[in-house]
């Protein structure tokens, strides 16, 4: 049977895949392996490699960008794929088991182990980013338009809480190591493979209630493996081709995803760089860090939701804009603390503004963009979004890496929030579509 928008089960089903690969994101990502790469894999004293020194927030600056590039170049045909073989969910599981298995693996890194260490990142943000590519692309054609932003909202929430949950566990080990007879490296490492395990043992509830709807063109059945393979990656490129010349004359299409581009820049370069921060830069100990990780987790949820709400009031593009003028607050005051309160207080306001900032910005763009090709156009999202983060941690190491510290580099993030706002002003989210809807 054919899924309907609206249905109970596939939301559920697509809102349970955000609870699942939160616990990469939150425990992996932004809480355990920024922390464990620094003081254990690299050490406080940096590591020389071809003769140049780097410390460890630059190398974990580079390795970021380094994901963000293969999403970037492969994200727009993987999308068109999906599209027109009617496999994004098969997309989706094949990129998320990819990633929860070299997140497993990051369990046998240890000290010195770093370019393992950053091979098996990659591959697994890697697997992170493209997953969600198919994710994403699924909420246009499971809810219907007036249910886009709160479903959108309520993924987030799934997350955040989701994520929460297998983050507290992470931290109930590290802080309980010494009963459990452990160390408390190894007691990350025990963390970080129960987040791969998380990740892969809930998306089965992905794989059982989430339905993907018939797609408009099929390979013929008497195509063989590899045929349907090259035959779907030929249609694949000829149709980001048609789709590059489709979105060219939506302007305000293009509008809002460079704008997207500037501002997720400073977003997801915070959520990468936040925690390696907190230690290298302002010496604080693993526990805080971590317990601002889960106040960030708690408080994202409420976040998610409230903004949600505020935008059935003031308008999606509006709550977005205002979204960006509280994170241009939140670099600069990072900027100036030091002390551990001051970097909680800093975890409440991020995590208010983090969910609202991203569960609109997608329902926004999911508004925008014909149902029918959604995978297709979330590519492009992709695109525009990983271009970014390839130069806002790349940008944050190089700064780093010239001024001796991450100050300089955190603080120049509100020009990507300012450039952002400015842009985003200007897109009239409702002529795109009519566009669409052919008026």
């Amino acid at each position: 049977m054919l899924p309907v928008k609206n249905d109970r089960g596939n939301v559920f089903g697509w809102c349970m895949y955000d609870w699942a690969n939160s616990a990469y994101a939150t425990t992996v990502l932004a809480g355990l392996l920024p922390v464990y790469f620094a003081e254990v894999v690299v050490g406080r004293g940096g590591v020389w490699i071809a003769g140049s020194h780097y410390s460890a927030t630059s190398l974990w600056a580079f390795a970021v960008s380094a994901a963000a590039l293969l999403a970037f170049l492969l994200a727009p045909v993987l999308g068109a794929i999906a599209d027109f073989s009617n496999a994004k969910k098969r997309f989706l599981l094949t990129f998320a088991y990819t990633g929860s298995l070299f997140t497993i693996l990051l369990y046998f890194c240890r000290s010195g182990d770093v370019l393992w260490t950053l091979l098996f990142f990659v591959i697994a943000q890697f697997g992170f980013i493209s997953a969600n590519v198919f994710y994403d692309a699924f909420l246009p054609q499971i809810v219907t338009a007036d249910r886009l932003d709160r479903t959108s909202g309520r993924g987030y929430a799934y997350g955040y809480v989701g994520g929460g949950l297998q983050f507290a566990v992470a931290m109930g080990l590290i802080a309980g190591h010494e009963q459990l007879g452990m160390t408390q490296a190894d007691a990350v490492r025990v963390g970080l493979i129960l987040a791969g395990l998380w990740w892969a043992g809930f998306t089965l509830f992905t794989v059982r209630f989430l339905k993907e709807p018939k797609a408009a063109s099929t390979l013929p059945p008497e195509y063989g493996v590899w045929r349907r393979v090259f035959a779907c990656a030929a249609v694949g490129i000829e149709r980001t081709i048609k789709t590059t010349r489709r979105v060219r004359h939506q302007r305000h299409l293009v509008l809002f995803l460079v704008a997207f581009m500037f501002y997720n820049d400073g977003i997801q370069t915070v959520i990468g760089m936040a925690t390696i921060y907190g230690k290298e830069e302002l010496e604080l100990r693993t526990t805080d860090l971590m317990l601002t990780l889960l106040i960030i987790q708690v408080v994202a949820m409420v976040g998610a939701l409230l903004f949600g709400w505020i935008a059935g009031w003031l308008g999606t593009k509006s709550t977005v804009m205002l979204t960006l003028a509280l994170w241009s607050g939140v670099v600069v005051y990072a900027y100036f603390i030091h002390t551990v309160t001051e970097f909680f207080a800093l975890g409440v306001v991020v995590g208010l503004v983090l969910g609202g900032s991203q569960a609109l910005s997608r329902s926004l763009y999911s508004s925008m963009i014909p149902a029918e090709a959604s995978a297709e156009f979330f590519g492009f999202y992709t695109v525009f979004s990983k271009f970014s983060a390839i130069w806002g941690p790349l940008a944050f190491g190089v700064i780093r890496k010239l001024s001796g510290s991450a100050r300089s580099s955190i603080v120049s993030l509100i020009v990507f929030f300012l450039v952002g706002m400015i842009l985003l002003h200007f897109v009239d989210e409702r002529s795109t579509q009519k566009m669409e809807n052919g008026k």
